[in-house]
């Protein structure tokens, strides 16, 4: 059982620190301004999309170690980290307690970033509707005082030049 708990261990440490990584990236897109350069923000999206699939990896991986645990328990594979806790070593329990803890943590902060760069990104974008709206016209020669276009203007009717000529 040591074995796997040692591993259990590792994979709670890996995921802490994935988890670390992605508020980072989170926290870099939401101070983004566009002085930085318009591709920036696309590169941090795919920089955090990326993340994301390293940190679904190595969650799936510790939760796989967390049913192999839950088996050396005697426990049903579906048993839950901290149902697993008294079962342990006491001297596991402080350092698995704290591990957990931390990635619950982490977890709940990269929610919030999350849902608040998303706000942000709401806002920029109804702020760019508004002002792509700003620029539209029915009739865009009104905004110039321009003629209006020869090649698309409604030719002159033949009854028109006779009344003129």
């Amino acid at each position: 059982m040591t074995a796997i708990l040692d591993q259990t261990v590792d994979a709670l440490r890996n995921e802490l620190q994935q988890c670390g990584e992605m508020l980072a990236l989170l926290e870099a897109q939401g101070g983004f301004s566009m002085d930085r350069g318009p591709g920036n923000g696309l590169i941090l999206l795919a920089d955090v999309n990326a993340q994301g699939a390293v940190l679904r990896s190595v969650r799936l991986q510790r939760e796989d170690y967390q049913r192999q645990l839950a088996w050396c328990l005697n426990r049903p594979e579906q048993a839950v980290l901290q149902e697993l806790i008294p079962l342990l070593p006491e001297n596991y329990r402080p350092l698995v307690t704290a591990l957990l803890r931390e990635n619950l943590q982490l977890l709940r902060r990269i929610r919030e970033r999350a849902a608040l760069n998303q706000q942000l990104l709401s806002r920029s974008l109804a702020r760019m509707h508004t002002f792509m709206d700003s620029l539209s016209s029915p009739d865009p020669t009104a905004l110039l005082g321009e003629e209006p276009d020869p090649f698309t203007a409604e030719p002159d009717r033949p009854t028109d030049r006779a009344a003129h000529g």
